[in-house]
C-alpha cells in the first residue's frame, strides 16, 4: 500500500524509468487533461491562474525553461508574437519556472504594449510543469529543474497536440511556424 502511494506522487517518465521500462518516457501527450492546478502565477504571487478552468475552448500552453533566457527572448516566444495566425490560436500562455514579477518584467521586454494578447504566467514551485511531466534536471545552468520547451495546442481543456523538444531546451518542434502552421 505505502508504494502504491509512493509511486502515485512520482511523474510518469521517473515511474518509468524506476521500473525498468524500456520505451522513452511518456511526457503530456494528446488527449491529455490540462492540469487542475491553481499554481500559476500572473503578475504578482495572489493573482492565481487555472488553466484547466481558463482553457475551456482553443488555445495554446507554450512553455519555457526560463524567461529571458536567450532562445526564449530572441526567438521562441516571439515567433508567437509575430505569428500572423496567432490570434486564430485562441488563448495563449507562456509558462515559465519562474516567480510571477520575472515573468511580468519579461512580458513587458517582448511585448510592451501586450498587443499580442499572450499572458505571461509564472510556475514559480514547477508544480504545473511537474504534472505535465516536462522537468528536468537543469541544474548546470539554472541551479534547479527547469521545463522543458514544449507547446501544446489545447481544445477544451485537453491536448490537442504536444510539441516537447527531445533535447529539452532546443527550438525545433516546439517553434511557433511548427505549431501554429
Amino acid at each position: 500500500m505505502f508504494a502504491a502511494r509512493r509511486f502515485a506522487a512520482v511523474p510518469r517518465a521517473w515511474s518509468q524509468r524506476s521500473l525498468f521500462h524500456s520505451t522513452a518516457p511518456a511526457f503530456v501527450q494528446k488527449g491529455d487533461a490540462i492540469p487542475d492546478l491553481d499554481v500559476l502565477v500572473e503578475n504578482s504571487p495572489g493573482n492565481k491562474v487555472n488553466l484547466a478552468k481558463e482553457l475551456q475552448g482553443k488555445g495554446v500552453i507554450v512553455g519555457v525553461p526560463a524567461a529571458f533566457s536567450p532562445a526564449c527572448s530572441a526567438s521562441h516566444v516571439p515567433g508567437y508574437i509575430n505569428h500572423p495566425k496567432l490570434k486564430e490560436a485562441g488563448q495563449v500562455f507562456v509558462v515559465a519556472v519562474n516567480d510571477p514579477f520575472v515573468t511580468k518584467a519579461w512580458a513587458t521586454a517582448l511585448d510592451p504594449t501586450g498587443k499580442s494578447g499572450i499572458r505571461f504566467l509564472g510556475d514559480p514551485t514547477a508544480k504545473f510543469s511537474e504534472a505535465l511531466d516536462v522537468l528536468f534536471d537543469s541544474a548546470s545552468i539554472f541551479g534547479n529543474q527547469r521545463s522543458k520547451r514544449y507547446a501544446l495546442l489545447v481544445e477544451n481543456g485537453k491536448v490537442k497536440e504536444a510539441f516537447v523538444e527531445p533535447d529539452n531546451a532546443g527550438l525545433n518542434v516546439s517553434a511557433a511556424e511548427k505549431v501554429l502552421g
